[in-house]
């Protein structure tokens, strides 16, 4: 069977695997993308779940202040020194503290919203809840993921390019550098105002 080159190279290219690697996993797939690609993820081959998995021990603590009003701090994590004292890493870091500060946020992820914060908003959105029933799980799901939207920092829409979200831009970082980065966790300050 020939294969399509153009699949092979996008394969390559999703899963950061050699081009021999990326043809055999379409010859095993029979030419199908999809089922190759999903069977490559299985193995744990694709890019974001390699660096996902790795540990972010280095990094820096970045502090954005804002008129002399608002301030934010961030600790941004990466998986060496050499990535945390470049130009690239060091403007993620204060672009991401200008977000919290600009923003707001309570979490960094959904992960970080408290057990009992999820419970009474699931509460609250199934007691307010009009819909068929047959799609109020998924209907639940997106209200709630629009509910913490803004309160969780990776969610929320990226204040320099609202196209995409914070993860997102992240992310782009992270297929720059080769490197996983995460963020360990923020502190916003705003004058007058207190927790």
């Amino acid at each position: 069977m020939a294969l399509d080159i153009n699949q092979i190279k996008k394969l390559k290219e999703l899963s950061g695997v050699g081009l021999t690697d990326a043809k055999k996993a379409l010859e095993e797939a029979d030419g199908d993308f999809d089922k190759a690609l999903e069977a490559m993820r299985k193995k744990g081959l694709t890019k974001a779940e390699k660096r996902g998995d790795r540990e972010t021990r280095e990094g820096l603590v970045e502090a954005y202040v804002h008129g002399g009003r608002i301030g934010a701090v961030v600790e941004l994590n990466c998986e060496t020194s050499f990535v945390a004292n470049t130009d690239e890493f060091k403007t993620l870091a204060h672009n991401i503290a200008m977000q919290v500060a600009s923003m707001s946020p309570l979490y960094v992820s959904e992960a970080d919203i408290p057990e009992e914060v999820k419970a009474a908003k699931i509460k609250e959105l199934e007691e307010n809840f009009k819909g068929p029933e047959k799609m109020k799980d998924q209907i639940l799901e997106g209200q709630f993921k629009k509910a913490f939207a803004e309160k969780v920092l990776l969610s929320q829409a990226y204040i320099l390019d609202d196209t995409k979200t914070v993860e997102q831009y992240i992310k782009d970082n992270i297929a720059k550098t080769g490197e996983n980065i995460t963020v360990k966790q923020f502190k916003r300050i705003e004058l007058g105002v207190t927790e």
